[in-house]
């Protein structure tokens, strides 16, 4: 798949804007950059060393393009390993295509998504995973996507997976070399170190799957339902959490009658806010469907805020008996939800009856969607949902489904290896398993690949990139 052929794309979003990046890599990236670029001292292109910029213009015949800044990347020191160009012009999208224009017609082509990073790759440059964080820090906009972005780019993912495939590698080299004196019945592989060394190798894969979980929300934003019966203020709590007027709030019940969402950046982690229809009794056709969309999204959610009416609550047995029991209802429906029930309309309550709230139900939240006294209150309590403790320890966090799909195959042949040891099974149908983990391993950081599997993968990067 190497293919040096000349390439080109604009690497900054398209559009008017102060400058604009025009990327050029392959072989031949020098050479045809130089008949076209005029250096204001005179300076030849193609003599320049790696890692210099010259100011000058971009001129096609008679014609001056515009001017610029051009920077030389000579291969194997750049990003793509290659000899790489980059032409800093003004950023105005006429002057961008003639440029682009100028060079497919003098033997550059377009870049295809991606391609700039397969390059890198192919080239060495980095591994199958961290290529891929880069386009995941591309989109990162949050700091937690970022810092998990970062960390795997770094390699910190990549050479985790490395050590322990060098080390199942090792083993597997011994066992398959017992496999050659296997008439003399002799052992090379230390069985016990063996055995702990693939205990081991679980306990990190362990690790690592069960981090998914955390990485997965992280990276697409934690999914947060606001639910409970009509007019109890969950718009306005929506909008208080926003700060900005998203959803219109009214007296009349039933106001909402599909699901608003949106997402904030809280804590530096994404949380995306899901205001849903009001859960109630209806024979309105419209208001009915919306009900039904709430108990979907729900589902989808990770955690609900079941918000109650706190200057409709009246504080006696029998209302807080039946709160009691609609939030036992819905921790029973939903035993994997994280549920936190907050008490609305803080602000109309008496001094007694917020008493006897918290003495009755001392895990309820009191706030005041209205006035905001008690949010930030809701959003500690949302950050304190997140297990964080890994992000903070810059320990490794999967966010990959496809690194996830990898992990559990590698975990499911390691499994077998220990097995197989454990029921004493010939060594051969030992190496059978032993090969299989190590090409999982493999698939994570690209040493193992298929032309499919690298185009679907760069196939979701921007085009410059």
């Amino acid at each position: 798949m190497l293919n040096s052929e000349p390439i080109i794309a604009l690497a900054t979003p398209s559009g008017a804007g102060a400058i604009g990046v025009i990327r050029i890599s392959g072989e031949k990236a020098i050479t045809i950059a130089a008949p076209f670029f005029k250096s204001i001292h005179r300076k030849d292109l193609k003599k320049q060393k790696s890692h210099t910029i010259l100011l000058g213009h971009i001129v096609d015949g008679a014609k001056t393009l515009d001017e610029v800044l051009i920077s030389v990347f000579k291969g194997p020191n750049s990003y793509t390993g290659e000899n790489v160009v980059e032409i800093s012009c003004h950023g105005s999208s006429y002057i961008q295509q003639q440029i682009i224009q100028l060079f497919i017609r003098n033997g550059c082509r377009t870049a295809d998504a991606g391609e700039f990073t397969l390059r890198a790759f192919l080239n060495g440059k980095m591994d199958l995973s961290q290529a891929e964080a880069v386009a995941d820090l591309i989109a990162s906009d949050n700091e937690a996507s970022h810092q998990i972005a970062m960390q795997q780019m770094r390699g910190g993912f990549s050479n985790e997976i490395k050590l322990l495939r060098d080390e199942l590698m090792n083993f597997a080299s011994l066992i398959e070399l017992e496999l050659d004196f296997s008439e003399e019945d002799v052992e090379f592989a230390d069985r016990k170190a063996f055995e702990d060394l693939l205990q081991r190798i679980q306990n990190v894969l362990k690790r690592l799957i069960d981090s998914f979980a955390v990485g997965n929300v992280i990276k697409n934003g934690i999914p947060i339902a606001i639910v409970g019966e009509p007019n109890v203020g969950k718009s306005t709590l929506l909008n208080a959490l926003l700060n900005e007027e998203r959803a219109i709030v009214s007296e009349i019940a039933g106001t909402t009658r599909d699901t608003i969402e949106d997402e904030i950046s809280i804590g530096g982690f994404g949380f995306r806010f899901i205001d849903t229809a009001g859960i109630r009794e209806t024979e309105d056709v419209v208001e009915g469907i919306g009900i039904r969309k709430t108990f979907e999204k729900i589902e989808q959610a990770q955690v609900v805020l079941y918000l109650v009416d706190g200057s409709s609550l009246l504080v006696d047995d029998k209302e807080l008996k039946k709160l009691k029991s609609e939030i036992e209802q819905l921790k029973n429906k939903y035993p994997q939800k994280q549920l936190l029930v907050i008490i609305n309309k803080k602000d109309t309550l008496s001094a007694d009856a917020l008493s006897t709230i918290k003495q009755q139900l001392p895990t309820t939240l009191l706030l005041s969607a209205k006035t905001g006294e008690g949010v930030e209150d809701l959003t500690d309590q949302l950050l304190a949902f997140v297990n964080t403790g890994a992000l903070r320890n810059n320990e490794t966090i999967v966010t990959n489904t496809r690194h996830y799909n990898a992990l559990l195959k590698a975990y499911e042949e390691v499994a077998k290896v220990r097995s197989g040891m454990s029921e004493g099974i010939s060594g051969d149908l030992l190496a059978i398993d032993i090969r299989q983990a190590l090409f999982h391993f493999g698939e994570i950081t690209g040493e193992i690949t298929s032309d499919d599997l690298l185009g679907n993968i760069f196939a979701n990067f921007c085009i410059g990139k």
